[in-house]
């Protein structure tokens, strides 16, 4: 999703925007030093305090950059393309598991890494992250609120709870690759999540009885 080598000929603000995202997602937050963000952007001390008062100004404006980013992306995704709303909710979840290559810092979350670092100890950053983790929500809860009426369920729950627990799983599985250094668990938790948001539409079961 992020390549440093495409950023090299951009104005330096954006070179420590990108140099911000790809750093926090390696190391973190706190780990992260203005040198170490200076000498991956490849732009002097002055350049950055030209742009940013701080660290965290960087990093707050770093979480903002990468949920533009991620809307780009989501947005040109083919589950986009399905005619059935739960076709895209489904969809969506296959994206994401497909994300789900190469090294850690490649797939796992700048927003889910810093909100863990920051939490309580910095707000402003914390609040950058909610919005980007919470956006992904807004845009699948779209879907699955279609969904439920396509689908005419009446269910206990809400559109917007659903989309809220993807999210918790998805960050969840993050965690799970960071712990164990791979994927593979990570993907299979994605996967249950696809089946149990089939079985709550009765996808699954419709598609037995229709055999």
């Amino acid at each position: 999703m992020w390549d440093m080598k495409a950023t090299q000929k951009r104005p330096a603000k954006e070179k420590l925007l990108d140099a911000a995202v790809s750093m926090i997602r390696t190391k973190g937050y706190a780990a992260s030093t203005v040198d170490e963000l200076c000498a991956a952007a490849g732009v002097t001390k002055g350049a950055f305090f030209h742009h940013f008062e701080s660290k965290e100004e960087l990093a707050v404006a770093a979480a903002d950059h990468w949920s533009e980013a991620a809307v780009g992306l989501f947005a040109a995704a083919p589950y986009h393309r399905h005619a059935d709303p739960l076709d895209r909710v489904l969809g969506y979840i296959d994206f994401r598991r497909a994300l789900l290559t190469g090294e850690l810092p490649e797939f796992t979350c700048l927003a889910g890494t810093m909100i863990q670092e920051t939490y309580r100890s910095n707000l402003p950053i914390r609040d950058a992250c909610a919005r980007s983790i919470m956006s992904h929500a807004a845009q699948v809860e779209a879907d699955i609120r279609e969904a439920i009426e396509t689908h005419r369920l009446n269910p206990p729950w809400t559109a917007a709870s659903l989309a809220i627990y993807m999210q918790a799983v998805l960050q969840g599985a993050f965690i799970i690759a960071k712990a164990e250094g791979h994927a593979r668990d990570a993907a299979a938790c994605v996967d249950h999540l696809r089946r149990y948001v089939a079985l709550l539409f009765d996808r699954a079961q419709k598609r037995a009885r229709a055999r």
